[in-house]
């Protein structure tokens, strides 16, 4: 099945077919540059996640502004971001079996890697494979500080992988993953900043037990979009992971920013859609639905039209309630913004990348898929 490129550069907006995927590059620049300006000043290092918009287009734009890296979630991820010029790359995520650990050591030869680890029989497993390659892994211990997902208890269990890690000869212990993803969402500044404060507490029991026992203190690194300036004022964590910031999904924009002093980031991200039905007077039926927007955290805002709703989505449709909007006549193009950014990259081959209301460049989406 041959495969159309979804516009070319120099098009007009209006003539880039649907569904799409919009990068709006002004608004994109300007959150690059806004949370540069939120750090400045502070001796803390940015590795954002890639996992947001598995794009080494985008990495490289992130890593020129001052990044030392990026974060993935997977190996194949990972491999994309080296094999598209990324020099540095922290898998945030446990990788286990022998395929995929061999895949790890391998990628090892090509750039800086490092991995996370919860468990002593997985850190053998990462030497072996480190050792078979002849090379050095950095390997985090992942903390659970109050996510509840991967990670050791903080204390004495995050203890006995750090001294795992260092008794291997193929391993270099490099400190401790302490992301608290829970806190990202929570609606509440206190709320944010309470949970990412239990997180702290957790990390200096640990790095109290670390340093008792003769081992390097290495680098805390977490935060995301939600809380990272509440990690940053800590003086604990050296690095931060923050993704969304670049692009600022609907569920995002839900959290209150109040006080928190974190900036609010612009919309950047949009799926490009099309009426295409309008049987009924005060509904619009578009063409993007579940295959074109991830709705796991709730459905698309239409971006231009605060009084519409976009009420439901099936495989290939999206009903909008016009609430008295004006406009939306058979064959007209609006922005939906999604509810969560990164599943719905994910539906993407490429950002149509606009300037105003033209076609600047298309990135490829080169980690569309990378799930394994």
């Amino acid at each position: 099945m041959p495969h159309t490129l979804p516009a070319q550069p120099g098009m007009a907006l209006a003539d880039v077919d649907t569904p799409a995927l919009l990068l709006d590059l002004d608004a994109f620049e300007h959150n690059l540059q806004r949370l540069n300006e939120s750090l400045a000043g502070r001796k803390l290092m940015l590795r954002p996640h890639a996992k947001s918009h598995k794009c080494p287009q985008i990495a490289l734009r992130q890593i020129a502004l001052g990044a030392v890296g990026v974060c993935c979630q997977k190996v194949s991820e990972a491999e994309a971001m080296v094999e598209g010029g990324v020099p540095d790359v922290l898998v945030a995520n446990e990788v286990v079996g022998a395929a995929k650990l061999r895949r790890l050591a391998a990628l090892a030869k090509q750039a800086k890697v490092t991995v996370c680890a919860d468990d002593a029989g997985n850190v053998r497993d990462i030497d072996a494979a480190a050792r078979e390659f002849g090379v050095t892994i950095d390997v985090l211990v992942e903390v659970n500080v109050g996510a509840n997902r991967c990670g050791v208890e903080p204390g004495e269990p995050a203890l006995g992988i750090a001294q795992a890690i260092a008794a291997c000869k193929n391993l270099r212990y490099a400190g401790l993953q302490a992301y608290q993803g829970g806190a990202q969402h929570l609606r509440k500044v206190d709320e944010r900043r309470a949970a990412i404060a239990a997180a702290v507490d957790g990390v200096q029991r640990t790095l109290a037990l670390i340093a008792k026992a003769g081992l390097p203190r290495g680098k805390v690194t977490g935060a995301g979009t939600g809380t990272y300036l509440f990690e940053a004022a800590s003086q604990v964590y050296d690095e931060l992971q923050v993704g969304s910031y670049i692009f600022m999904d609907a569920d995002y924009a839900k959290n209150d920013w109040t006080e928190s002093g974190i900036p609010r980031f612009e919309h950047s991200l949009f799926v490009w859609t099309t009426v295409m039905s309008r049987t009924r007077p005060d509904v619009a039926i578009v063409d993007a639905g579940l295959k074109a927007s991830s709705v796991d955290s709730g459905m698309p805002r239409v971006a231009d039209f605060p009084q519409a709703e976009f009420l439901k989505a099936s495989d290939e449709h999206g009903v909008i309630r016009l609430n008295g909007a004006s406009g939306f006549a058979l064959g007209d193009k609006i922005r939906l913004i999604p509810g969560h950014c990164d599943p719905t990259v994910n539906l993407y081959d490429h950002y149509v990348c606009v300037r105003g209301a033209r076609v600047e460049a298309l990135w490829p989406i080169t980690a569309r898929g990378a799930v394994w």
